[in-house]
């Protein structure tokens, strides 16, 4: 099977992690398997614990690095990465890398239903199993589809949108990726449609978020990879849009704050101190080069902390 994904800022992620060649590692995201396989050049004695939901990933993954003696491929979601460490009798590890978001494969292939670019059933699992898109659209109230729309999309039509949705599946089910696209397009204005850029973008992104319940799995997976990383272990994860860059820097920060007393105070009585610390204070993006080489790589942010 092909699993056609480019790994988007990939030295500047196995440089974020600073491995140690006799250190345990989690790739959580595993995907395609290109951070993980540049994590395993870098081992000698150390060992990798790739994780991905995804069974398309998971089949190529076993083909693509079976041939490693010290990795070991679990098929789950990083969110119970801390459960999956303690079922196999790894309590902590030096360093773990979340990829977060759809992959190439996952948006190319047009049976998963996950691009407006086809016209194909409306799925957009990732694990291939549960409720799906087309599920959310035909089912939601108008005041649930709209709030994910506006909420998850950050869509300010999305009242428009939903109403339009709401019309259209009184008439037919939809069913099929294009025919959502085309019932989004013609409930935004005119000059939206001339604009750059596919008016179902965020619509998509939207249902994509609510069907795999992205957000509260991040926020869940951060820490979860938090409580299982060593003193001096490196947190390193790359996200794609805005809602997941922001949580993702407001779970660091909460981790990097340490005393809360008010300024007035002439000494601490909180005690609280730093748990971490940031590696990088101003968030890494892709270099001009890799955006020429990998146009989807434009949104990527890389955010790293270390454990103190």
């Amino acid at each position: 099977m092909e699993f056609s994904h480019i790994p988007v800022l990939l030295s500047e992620a196995i440089e974020a992690l600073d491995i140690k060649e006799s250190g345990v590692y989690i790739d959580g995201t595993a995907g395609g398997g290109g951070h993980s396989e540049a994590i395993l050049k870098k081992l000698i004695t150390g060992k990798l614990i790739s994780i991905d939901q995804d069974p398309d990933a998971i089949e190529v993954l076993k083909e693509r690095l079976s041939t490693y003696k010290n990795w070991i491929l679990v098929k789950g979601n990083f969110s119970n990465m801390d459960e999956i460490a303690k079922g196999l009798s790894i309590d902590s590890v030096d360093g773990i890398l979340l990829d977060i978001g759809v992959s190439s494969h996952q948006f190319d292939t047009p049976e998963r239903g996950f691009s407006y670019h086809y016209d194909s059933p409306l799925d957009m699992r990732m694990n291939q199993n549960g409720i799906s898109a087309a599920d959310l659209v035909n089912n939601l109230s108008l005041k649930e589809l709209t709030k994910i729309i506006s909420l998850y999309g950050e869509e300010k039509f999305a009242k428009s949108i939903a109403l339009a949705i709401a019309k259209e599946r009184e008439i037919l089910k939809i069913e099929t990726t294009g025919r959502l696209a085309e019932i989004i397009k013609s409930a935004v204005p005119a000059k939206v449609r001339r604009e750059g850029g596919h008016p179902a973008r965020k619509t998509f992104q939207a249902l994509r978020i609510a069907v795999n319940n992205e957000l509260d799995v991040l926020s869940k997976g951060l820490d979860a990879a938090f409580s299982i990383l060593k003193s001096d272990g490196r947190l390193a994860v790359i996200t794609f849009h805005s809602l997941e860059d922001r949580i993702v820097k407001k779970k660091m920060a909460s981790w990097c704050e340490g005393c809360t007393c008010p300024p007035d105070f002439p000494v601490c009585v909180c005690n609280k101190q730093p748990r971490a610390k940031l590696i990088n204070k101003k968030v890494i993006e892709a270099t001009r080069e890799e955006l020429e080489k990998n146009p989807r790589s434009r949104s990527a942010k890389l955010r790293i902390c270390m454990k103190l």
